[in-house]
């Protein structure tokens, strides 16, 4: 089982656009490829009014990699979850190797919200994402797409864009563009790591027109 999502073949499928899932019915691993591929600007996430008030009013710790098994736990956590044994397993391999991430939302001592994902040159790949408060998993993607950005990245692949990712300016592009992006962005020298809060600039005011 370990040997078929090897870190090599993972990140081999990654940098050729196809990630991993597990068949609904036999739970056989499929590759997807799918075109049109959802993206999310790194330059257009969008703030809300609502979310840039609780950036600057709610507490939250944000942190990178402190606890990547539980982020992949948190997103499997639900009634139908596609992250089963095998793939918590692979990306956790991942993590250790150095190339897959988490970005975590802390409330209190508790971890609430939190993404995880691969990096690969200027290209992030987003798995997943959870929440256990209100807007904690668009917290997390706040301070990811702020990351990646102050890190150099180019792109960040979301899969297939669902009516959640697309309020927050996800979009899709055809498979010949995205294609071409992942190759410019395979071809960045930078690396996920170091992260740093102060490196990504100013929170949004909440005082802009309510959107």
């Amino acid at each position: 089982m370990g040997l078929y999502l090897s870190t090599d073949l993972l990140l081999a499928a990654y940098s050729q656009g196809f990630f991993p899932m597990p068949h609904p019915v036999t739970a056989e691993i499929c590759w997807f490829n799918p075109d049109p591929r959802a993206i999310l600007p790194l330059d257009s996430y969008h703030v809300s009014r609502s979310l840039a008030r609780t950036l600057r009013k709610v507490p939250f710790e944000i942190r990178c990699d402190s606890d990547f098994a539980g982020v992949i736990d948190a997103c499997a956590d639900r009634p139908e979850t596609w992250i089963n044994g095998e793939i918590r397993e692979a990306f956790i391999r991942l993590h250790r190797e150095g190339h897959g991430h988490s970005l975590e939302v802390w409330l209190e001592g508790e971890l609430v919200g939190g993404t995880y994902g691969v990096a690969i040159g200027g290209a992030f790949f987003a798995e997943s994402k959870f929440h256990r408060v209100t807007d904690a998993s668009k917290v997390a993607l706040f301070y990811l797409t702020a990351h990646l950005r102050s890190r150099g990245f180019i792109l960040l692949e979301v899969q297939f864009l669902t009516e959640h990712l697309a309020t927050l300016g996800a979009k899709e592009i055809s498979a010949p563009i995205y294609e071409a992006a992942l190759r410019r962005a395979l071809a960045i020298e930078t690396s996920f790591l170091p992260f740093s809060l102060s490196a990504m600039g100013p929170i949004p005011s909440d005082k802009m027109p309510a959107g």
